[in-house]
């Protein structure tokens, strides 16, 4: 498919409904069907291009760096915090779920671009005694550790490939909802519920004013363990 209509896009992509029939299609990505084309940010939110061709353009000269690899597929699969640098502009964006689902780019130092957050949805062990994270974003990792669970997040070199830190799914960490009506709010992780049955285990998150906001534990993702700029992130992903 070349052509994606605007109205039936998914929630999450950041473009405007009703002034075009169409945008561009995704290709497909380890992000499933909820993935941003590429162009989509570059064009549709930060305006760095008109269209697609001057977009291929720029490709074409490695001006645009997805996870720190130059890319040449203007409709490639962008998802939940996946690094996007512009290099020559000196500028680098991490992708982060917005209100409603909606994706957005936050602003990061160049330092903050190297390496990539990524939650732990499997993990296996494999022959040699050495462990491997099966991330969300579709990657493997290899460990020597077994402390690794289920639903922690960890840092990700994106030249090395190495775990540069782990962020455990407990109590005090700082979580955001990727998903859901409560998708792109941050808090600290009070209360965990595991449900009988089919029912989907529960998380409850306190915002930095003291509210809190309860959602299904698949959407939730850890993203530190200091929750002391839970603020300033919430508000970046806002804007």
């Amino acid at each position: 498919m070349t052509h994606q209509k605007r109205l039936s896009a998914p929630d999450s992509w950041p473009v405007e409904r009703k002034n075009q029939v169409y945008t561009v299609a995704s290709h497909p990505g380890p992000h499933g069907g909820d993935a941003v084309p590429l162009v989509v940010f570059v064009r549709d939110v930060l305006g760095y291009v008109e269209n697609a061709k001057e977009l291929r353009y720029a490709l074409d000269h490695d001006d645009v760096l997805v996870n720190g690899e130059a890319v040449s597929d203007h409709k490639l699969s962008v998802g939940n915090f996946d690094i996007v640098a512009f290099p020559s502009r000196d500028e680098y964006y991490r992708v982060f779920p917005g209100e409603g689902g909606r994706l957005s780019l936050v602003s990061v130092e160049a330092d903050a671009a190297d390496n990539k957050l990524a939650r732990i949805d499997d993990v296996t062990h494999v022959p040699g005694g050495e462990v491997q994270l099966n991330l969300h974003n579709g990657a493997n990792v290899i460990v020597e550790d077994d402390g690794y669970s289920t639903d922690d997040s960890v840092v990700v070199d994106l030249e090395t490939g190495e775990v540069l830190e782990r962020f455990a799914f407990a109590e005090g960490a700082a979580v955001t909802a990727v998903d859901g009506r409560h998708s792109g709010e941050v808090g600290k992780l009070v209360e965990y519920n595991v449900n009988e049955g089919s029912s989907d285990n529960t998380v409850v998150a306190e915002h930095p004013d003291g509210s809190t906001f309860e959602t299904i534990e698949d959407y939730v993702f850890v993203i530190g363990e200091d929750v002391s700029d839970l603020e300033e992130q919430e508000a970046e992903a806002e804007a």
